[in-house]
C-alpha cells in the first residue's frame, strides 16, 4: 500500500514538473522590441526602458510606479482635469480609455529629440507590453485625441496627421461627437498636473511657449495662424511654431 502511494505521489509529481516546464514564458522584451521597431523603425535610433503604470491622470499622461508622470508625444486629448476649466468634450471618455488600458499595465517607453517638459514630465512614446500598435497612435486612431505636434520631437508628425485624417473620415469618437466640431482647446496647466500641450515647454525648443498654430486643411495645405488672428482661437493646431519663419521654413503659408 505504501508502494503504492509513493508511486503515485511520484507520477503526480512528475505530471506537475512537466506542466511547468511547458507553461508560456512572459513577453521578453528583446523579441518584442524587434517588433516594435519591425513597425516603427524610426527608434531603432532610440532609448528603450520599461516600467510599470501606476495611475493614469487623465487621457494623455500617466504616472509610474517610481512617480515618474509620463505624457504622450504628439497627441492631445480634450480637458478632463485643468484648474478652474469645464470637461471638454469627450475628455471623460479619453480619460476613461487609458485607464482601462493603461492602468497596472507594463509599458515600453522610447524618446524623442527631447526629454521631459518644463513640469518634469517624460515625454515618450509608449507600447503596452505585447502589443505591436504605439499607443500614442491608438489615440489618434480611436478618435480619443486630436494631432499635438511641438518641436523637436516630430518624428511621427506626418504619420500621427494621416492617422488622425483617416478617423475625422470615419467620424471615430470625438470626430462623431455631437459637440466635436468644437475646438478641442489647449493650454497649460500651472499646477503641473496634466495641463494640456504641456510639450509647449518641450525641453530643447527654441522658445518656452511657442503660440503660432500650424493647421492642413482639406485640401492638404499647410496653414499657420497667429494670435490675434479671426481664426486662431477656432484652429485645431497640428503644429506649433516659435516664429513666422519656423512656420514658412516647415512649408506653412499664413492664413489669408
Amino acid at each position: 500500500m505504501n508502494t503504492k502511494k509513493a508511486l503515485l505521489l511520484l507520477i503526480l509529481a512528475a505530471l506537475f514538473l512537466a506542466a511547468c516546464g511547458s507553461a508560456q514564458p512572459k513577453t521578453d522584451s528583446g523579441s518584442f522590441k524587434e517588433t516594435v521597431l519591425a513597425r516603427y523603425p524610426e527608434l531603432k535610433t532610440q532609448k528603450m526602458t520599461t516600467a510599470k503604470v501606476k495611475r493614469v491622470v487623465d487621457g494623455d499622461t500617466f504616472e509610474l510606479e517610481n512617480g515618474d508622470k509620463v505624457r504622450l508625444i504628439g497627441c492631445n486629448t480634450p480637458e478632463t482635469v485643468k484648474p478652474n476649466s469645464p470637461v471638454e468634450p469627450y475628455g471623460k471618455e479619453a480619460s476613461d480609455y487609458t485607464k482601462k488600458r493603461l492602468t497596472g499595465a507594463t509599458v515600453y517607453l522610447f524618446n524623442d529629440a527631447g526629454d521631459t517638459d518644463k513640469y518634469g514630465r517624460l515625454l515618450r512614446y509608449v507600447f503596452i507590453e505585447g502589443e505591436s500598435v504605439m499607443y500614442n497612435e491608438l489615440l489618434l486612431q480611436e478618435g480619443y485625441a486630436n494631432v499635438m505636434t511641438i518641436q523637436p520631437n516630430v518624428m511621427f508628425s506626418d504619420r500621427f496627421v494621416k492617422t488622425e485624417r483617416e478617423a475625422r473620415s470615419k467620424n471615430k469618437g470625438l470626430w462623431g461627437a455631437k459637440d466635436a466640431s468644437s475646438p478641442v482647446k489647449t493650454g497649460d496647466s500651472q499646477k503641473g498636473g496634466a495641463g494640456k500641450n504641456p510639450e509647449n515647454a518641450n525641453q530643447t525648443a527654441a522658445c518656452p511657449d511657442p503660440q503660432i498654430k500650424g493647421n492642413i486643411n482639406s485640401k492638404k495645405e499647410k496653414i499657420y495662424h497667429v494670435p490675434g488672428s479671426s481664426s486662431y482661437e477656432q484652429t485645431q493646431a497640428e503644429a506649433m511654431f516659435c516664429t513666422e519663419n519656423d512656420a514658412k521654413k516647415a512649408g506653412y503659408r499664413k492664413a489669408g
